[in-house]
């Protein structure tokens, strides 16, 4: 017993340390008035989240977050599957294809995002050029509130797309060609058959997991917003990361930034779970 304790103890410590102690703290501060440098605090209960559910600049992140990530998961989920289908049925250049498609996500986002910036410049940005070479109408892609939260979630899709594709990719071999040799002899002879009938169910698991984890990353969205937009144009691409962050570090209003962000944590959660559940039903393990 003694023994296990050892070998278990220092990861007890370290989780305790780097998550239930500064879970447990912003419970505790979401509860206090606190403003951050401040050496003072009162005990205000759940007023902030009385305040937060009140806000129409919270309704507003929140509901652009919903949005965003609607445009980022079956975009990403749809994009990474075709390539990764697309690569997998090539012969040449297969190591190349993924290389390229995969380090969007590799990338700083900050960089990332200043890339973006130069191409969607209402001027001299590449895009506008393109567009106007063509004859085509042009926009100040990240000023207009009608673009600027679809802009950003293309822009989700092409960060988060290679992840999905490996995953895509690693899930087609694991497929035994058997089962194809098998649905030809039950009829399923083209390949959109054998698409339906084979390849997507029992990428079914991967699927999930692919779901799963870009919803998380789409509800987590925050450096493409600071850099590129800001929350603007008034709240139209604000999310909620960025709605925690201006509250805690910008208006200094902590106790209120720590209600945010355990409603951003229900939220995940909730999320995480009825994903899981729902989705764990339909999919088929080999």
């Amino acid at each position: 017993m003694l023994a296990a304790w050892t070998l278990v103890g220092p990861a007890l410590v370290s989780l305790l340390v780097l998550f239930f102690l500064p879970v447990i703290s912003v419970f505790v501060i979401a509860l206090t008035d606190w403003q951050f440098g401040a050496d003072s605090l009162s005990f205000v209960g759940l007023a902030n989240f009385r305040e937060v559910f009140a806000d129409a600049g919270f309704r507003a992140s929140l509901l652009n977050t919903v949005l965003y990530a609607l445009i980022v998961v079956p975009g990403t989920l749809v994009a990474g599957l075709l390539i990764a289908l697309l690569i997998e049925s090539g012969k040449s250049c297969r190591l190349f294809y993924r290389t390229i498609h995969f380090l969007p996500f590799m990338a700083t986002v900050t960089a990332m995002a200043i890339a973006w910036e130069a191409l969607l410049h209402p001027t001299i940005g590449l895009v506008n050029q393109t567009l106007a070479a063509v004859g085509l109408p042009t926009a100040n892609w990240l000023r207009d509130e009608n673009t600027v939260l679809p802009v950003l979630g293309v822009i989700g899709i092409w960060q988060n797309l290679g992840y999905a594709m490996v995953l895509f990719l690693a899930g087609l071999k694991n497929i035994p060609p058997d089962l194809y040799d098998a649905a030809d002899v039950d009829g399923a002879d083209t390949r959109l058959d054998r698409l339906r009938t084979v390849t997507l169910p029992l990428l079914g698991p991967v699927s999930m997991f692919v779901v799963i984890v870009v919803a998380l990353k789409a509800f987590e969205s925050f450096d493409a917003v600071e850099v590129l937009t800001q929350g603007g144009p008034g709240h139209a691409s604000e999310a909620l990361l960025y709605t925690l962050y201006r509250e805690s570090f910008e208006y200094l209003r902590t106790g209120y930034g720590a209600a945010v962000a355990v409603v951003f944590l229900a939220i995940i959660v909730t999320l995480t779970f009825v994903q899981v559940h729902i989705m764990d039903r339909k999919v088929h393990y080999q």
